[in-house]
């Protein structure tokens, strides 16, 4: 009998130092687990950051020709740009292209977007499935028809021509962020303003407005990069006195291969850094995309 308790305390004491255990290798497996998370997300955020790297580096080089890595660190090429007119002037041209399709694509966005949220008319839902569609076609397609529709039209290439050209690229950005800030309003604030006896131009300036600030901001600048970093579209819409600059590249780089256009590369990547960085400080990217930065 007393062999039978000793047995039986003995796989108690078993059971609780198991259960005690258990705990432990829990705590290891999820410390393991998010380790491994990490490390992997490290790489690939090195895997998409190699490229950048890679251009900024190979920008310093001291050689005539582009090398990774660099052999010395000069920034002779950065200088050089300023020697480069026909870079100088092709960077205005896009810089001021993509300016004007973020203004543009921002009242065109916030008008589609209220239209579609809020008032019925035939062919709304038609219009909706376009904006929604026109992430999905490729530029090149796009490209090809709006070098045949101007053509049909008689219209020259011009900054006129690449702006509306862009904007087939940047409104549907506008109206879908439009449509998601307008997603969240609380329409009682607007009746309760109108209740109070605000005009209609009142309710919207100090009501609508304020609740899709964020994403007409975030849209006006994916617009101006998209704009600025465009190369496929512009392509079949300039001309050789008339050129952006990721088409001046482009043509560089068919006759040379010096650092200048990896200065001209890092040049662009820090303007679209620079625009990230501001889209992150007043909307924020997490908020962008209808994450919570809360949690």
């Amino acid at each position: 009998m007393n062999t039978a308790k000793a047995t039986t305390a003995s796989a108690t004491n078993e059971a609780a130092g198991g259960a005690g255990d258990k705990p432990v290798a829990v705590g290891v497996g999820e410390r393991a687990r998010r380790l491994l998370g990490a490390a992997f997300a490290a790489l690939v955020g090195l895997f998409l950051l190699a490229p950048v790297l890679v251009t900024i580096a190979s920008s310093l080089t001291t050689t005539s020709y582009v090398t990774f890595p660099p052999k010395g660190l000069t920034l002779h090429w950065y200088a050089e740009l300023l020697n480069r007119p026909e870079f100088l002037d092709s960077f205005l041209l896009s810089i001021g292209v993509a300016a004007g399709a973020a203004v543009v694509s921002t009242a065109l966005g916030l008008a589609a977007g209220l239209a579609i949220h809020r008032y019925p008319f035939p062919g709304k839902s038609v219009l909706d499935r376009v904006f929604s569609s026109a992430f999905a076609v490729p530029t090149i397609v796009l490209g090809i028809g709006l070098l045949q529709w101007y053509a049909q039209l008689g219209m020259a290439s011009s900054p006129l021509t690449l702006l509306l050209a862009h904007l087939v690229l940047t409104v549907p950005y506008t109206v879908r962020l439009v449509l998601a800030g307008l997603a969240g309003l609380d329409r009682s604030a607007e009746l309760a303003a109108a209740g109070l006896g605000a005009k209609a131009p009142q309710v919207f300036w100090h009501v609508t407005l304020p609740a899709v600030r964020g994403p007409l901001i975030a849209g006006a600048f994916f617009a101006l990069i998209t704009s600025f970093d465009d190369l496929t579209i512009a392509l079949f819409v300039v001309t050789t006195d008339m050129q952006t600059l990721p088409v001046r590249i482009f043509n560089y780089l068919q006759y040379n291969y010096d650092p200048t256009v990896t200065a001209v590369g890092t040049v662009m990547v820090l303007f679209a850094a620079v625009a990230v960085v501001i889209i992150e400080r007043v909307v924020g990217v997490a908020h962008l995309f209808g994450a919570d930065p809360e949690r």
